[in-house]
């Protein structure tokens, strides 16, 4: 058996991993690689081995990274199926036609610039044909149910507690008489995530190949994001003034949503109006409530009670058209409004703080790592004027900074799942992670008593 390490591999995006065994070859994700544009470009663009001879391919979850450039692998000649779970599957049709979309505008932007020097134009990585192809090959399977992957290798997925319908992938190998456990972490989420179930606790694995994004540090406790949430958006209430949230679509709008609307019928907040105004987000939300069966205990109980979706109730309204989305403006505090992008570098997130952070009633709210040399990193570093659309505007608005909300294990998170699995466990491959922290949980589980931890180069092969 040889594994391939073609993306996510001493870096973070772009996660890829090519097996080999018993004559056929697979895919654990094809995401996208996320970088300087030149380089994420050719990148994404071009494979580093015969597309056509892989069977099939296994998806961990839709979030881009993972899932975003399996259109690629279509328009390149591969035929196989995708497997992965219904809620990663619905997720994957939003969010695949939506990285086709902004790859054909990526592409019509460059080629402005292009004609101007007089270069050749270039083509989208894949367009929104290639997109509906790869959707057609979709396969969908349920937690805990074991599938065929290819010949000698059976596969099961358990939850990973990410996004919804993330997945851990266990597969039981045979390869030249030999019996292989073997296990894809994907990304691992933290306990107690509203609305998502704990990531499972695997056994019996032979060798890993597992995610180190905070492998060098911890967060601060769920609990003191929803205590810094409850007051900040108290305080906006009390202004009058309206709370604007740039955010992810995926995972990370849904559990404000959520928050809000806990706090909201326990009295630890008045009630007022949430404006999710993203095409994406409200679509992504779409999939939450279709999927309430594989959402956590909490979440269901708390949806009981209430009669109601935990994301559908009156004072949430779901923005759809652009007119509806400017309508916002004339309307007075106090409202939350959350809208994409999560690092306030395009979209519609930018009208709102465009017409409204000159009032000091106005509260800009960042709840995600932000970028260098991005509008929301500009926020977060609390500078007095930012340009937005080219022109500079004075910000008068409250800004707060809430940190305690990544989707991902941290130090502490990755280490107490890894270790569960010591005794059977030979090895451990770290991937999606930067050199630091990848380092940092190594040395980590090395003392936890795991025997062999290695961080794979790019495009680097390991013989089990």
């Amino acid at each position: 058996m040889k594994i391939t390490f073609h993306g996510a591999a001493q870096t973070v995006t772009g996660s890829q991993h090519l097996i080999e065994v018993n004559g056929s070859r697979f895919l654990l994700d094809c995401g996208l690689f996320q970088g300087a544009r030149k380089d994420t470009y050719e990148r994404n663009l071009n494979f580093k081995y015969d597309v056509k001879t892989v069977q099939t391919l296994v998806l961990s979850h839709a979030h881009t990274d993972h899932g975003g450039n399996i259109p690629n692998l279509f328009k390149n000649g591969f035929k196989g199926i995708i497997t992965t779970t219904q809620a990663s599957r619905d997720l994957a049709e939003y969010l695949i036609l939506d990285s086709a979309h902004i790859q054909e505008s990526d592409a019509e932007f460059v080629n402005k610039k292009r004609a101007k020097r007089g270069e050749p134009p270039i083509k989208p990585i894949y367009n929104q044909q290639d997109a509906q192809a790869a959707l057609k090959n979709f396969r969908t399977v349920t937690y805990d149910q074991k599938f065929e992957v290819v010949p000698g290798v059976v596969a099961e997925f358990f939850d990973a507690g990410h996004i919804l319908g993330s997945s851990i992938t266990v597969m039981d190998i045979e390869d030249k008489g030999r019996k292989i456990r073997f296990a894809f972490s994907g990304d691992l989420g933290r306990k107690e995530t509203p609305i998502l179930r704990d990531p499972t606790l695997i056994h019996d694995i032979d060798y890993l190949i597992m995610e180190s994004t905070y492998g060098d540090k911890n967060h601060k406790s769920r609990e003191e994001a929803q205590s810094q949430l409850r007051k900040i958006v108290g305080e906006a209430v009390e202004r009058g003034g309206k709370i604007i949230i740039p955010s992810f679509a995926v995972g990370r709008a849904q559990e404000l949503i959520y928050s809000l609307h806990f706090m909201m019928e326990s009295g630890a907040l008045p009630k007022f109006p949430i404006y999710v105004d993203s095409p994406l987000a409200v679509n992504v939300s779409k999939v939450f409530r279709k999927h309430s069966e594989i959402q956590d205990q909490t979440a269901r109980e708390f949806a009981d009670e209430m009669r109601t979706d935990v994301l559908n109730f009156p004072e949430v309204s779901y923005v759809a058209s652009v007119d509806e989305s400017k309508a916002i403006n004339d309307k007075k505090g106090p409202m939350v409004i959350i809208s994409a992008s999560g690092m306030a570098e395009t979209g519609r997130v930018l009208h709102h703080l465009r017409n409204n952070i000159e009032n000091p009633k106005t509260t800009v709210l960042i709840v995600s790592w932000q970028a260098p040399d991005t509008l929301g990193r500009r926020f977060v570093e609390k500078a007095p004027k930012v340009k937005i659309f080219g022109e500079e505007y004075k910000v008068n608005a409250h800004v707060e900074v809430i940190s305690g909300y990544s989707a991902h294990a941290d130090q502490s998170g990755l280490t107490e799942w890894a270790t569960h699995l010591k005794g059977r466990l030979k090895k451990v491959f770290l991937v999606h992670g930067e050199p630091e922290p990848a380092n940092a949980l190594a040395e980590k589980l090395r003392a936890s008593g795991i025997p062999e931890v290695h961080y794979p180069k790019m495009g680097e092969s390991a013989e089990l």
